[in-house]
């Protein structure tokens, strides 16, 4: 029997004896003692850049921006903004309220909605500062020219256009990115459709890998496209498995990134020696199972760990449905996975659609089941299979010849693996 993590729940599920089973965790990691604390020592020594507050002494800005990430992503904003704003606050003119505003970067996802930002930003910590929910569709933008790959940087103008930007983000390994964090929050989360999808059509190039930095296409693109819109200070952070703050830093968003990738990938790398027949795999429960289309990224990652032609079972509640119109219209036209790849790549490249290319490669060379709150009908339509944990997992050990090896992995949207002769990249 293992507990695993299902939307703000557990479910128990049970392999039979028959399986030999082995569970891939992240590494342990010492928490924080306070996360306050830890900012402030970040604040006051940035990596790559003088003190929060002499850079506003400087600069004596009359704006502030600070993105933050919208639901999808955990952050420990309780602990983080207020005394970031009052780091803050002791360098500016007059009121939080009459300098800063508060961006929650949600990318080509729906705007947040009043409740939404309530849960993201309650009032107590928000220190009475203007709250945008970004919209990439209807927000004016701020052109920023292009980046060497092409991609066109239109960032949010009112974020943009601000004296002195800050960026707040989690630092987690990212299926095609390597890692999220740095930039990520601006370039992708107050971003343009346009520069959104450019960037993300590199995720096909040699190096877009998680776990990977330097070369990875997709990661430089961002990056260089964060130096170009000039965010002053980035604030990572990582996570545990528990959602506890293991690592933080403040600085430069390459230089920020760069110090947490490294913890990151200590705690979310696992060295496998082969791969495994069965998988099942829980995303890690909310908000990283918010959706069908979060979750695949738990399903890519699972999938590393199985044999080509293996069973894998994911768990994933999405208890905001499938997550994307965009995904589930394009994907609905097709009955296979072939087809959605064919039509794909003979296309080009379109944001929500590429969510379809994505999971079409994991279902041409695995056995995928789910197990979730949606309706198996949906299922079906996104070319997914419902099923019930502890039929499916029998069925699958049950047939096979021998002694199945079965991995359970707790938290598949943020652990990867590598072989254990290699490296990390």
């Amino acid at each position: 029997m293992v507990d695993l993590k299902y939307g703000k729940g557990k479910i128990r599920v049970s392999i039979p004896a028959k399986a030999a089973v082995s569970i891939l965790e992240p590494q342990h990691a010492p928490v924080l003692a306070s996360v306050p604390a830890a900012l402030d020592s970040a604040l006051s020594a940035p990596l790559g850049g003088p003190s929060l507050e002499a850079i506003i002494a400087a600069r004596r800005p009359q704006s502030v921006a600070i993105a933050v990430p919208d639901e999808t992503r955990p952050a420990p904003l309780r602990e983080l903004l207020p005394r970031l704003l009052s780091r803050i606050e002791a360098g500016l003119p007059g009121p939080l309220a009459d300098h800063v505003t508060l961006f929650i970067g949600g990318g080509l996802h729906p705007p947040a909605d009043a409740e939404a930002v309530e849960r993201i930003l309650p009032a107590g910590i928000a220190g009475g500062c203007r709250v945008v929910a970004h919209d990439a569709r209807t927000a004016v933008m701020r052109d920023y020219g292009a980046t060497s790959r092409g991609t066109p940087v239109r960032i949010n103008a009112e974020y943009a256009n601000s004296d002195f930007k800050v960026v707040i983000g989690q630092v987690d390994p990212h299926q095609f990115v390597g890692f999220t964090g740095g930039a990520k929050g601006v370039v992708i989360g107050c971003a343009a459709p346009e520069t959104i999808e450019k960037n993300h059509s590199l995720m096909s190039q040699p190096n877009a890998h998680v776990g990977q930095l330097k070369g990875n296409p997709v990661r430089e693109d961002l990056t260089e496209a964060g130096e170009m819109a000039g965010i002053d200070l980035a604030v990572n952070f990582v996570l545990d498995a528990d959602k506890n703050v293991v690592h933080l830093s403040a600085g430069t968003p390459s230089r920020v990134l760069e110090s947490c990738a490294e913890i990151c990938a200590k705690v979310y790398g696992v060295a496998i020696e082969d791969k495994f027949d069965i998988v099942v795999a829980s995303c890690g429960g909310y908000p990283k199972d918010i959706c069908l289309y979060q979750a695949q990224k738990g399903l890519n990652l699972a999938s590393q760990a199985l044999k080509t032609g293996g069973h894998i079972l994911l768990l994933a509640a999405s208890q905001q449905g499938v997550g994307d119109d965009i995904y589930f219209d394009y994907v609905s036209q097709f009955t296979s996975p072939e087809e959605v790849i064919r039509d794909f790549k003979s296309s080009g490249f379109r944001m929500g659609a590429h969510k379809a290319y994505l999971f079409g490669r994991t279902l041409v060379n695995y056995d995928v089941a789910v197990f979730s709150d949606l309706d198996p009908g949906i299922l079906r339509k996104c070319q997914l299979r419902a099923a019930d944990p502890a039929s499916i997992i029998n069925e699958w050990v049950a047939s096979f010849e021998g002694t199945p090896r079965v991995a359970v992995i707790p938290n598949a949207n943020t652990t990867y693996f590598y072989n254990s002769a290699g490296s990390k990249r």
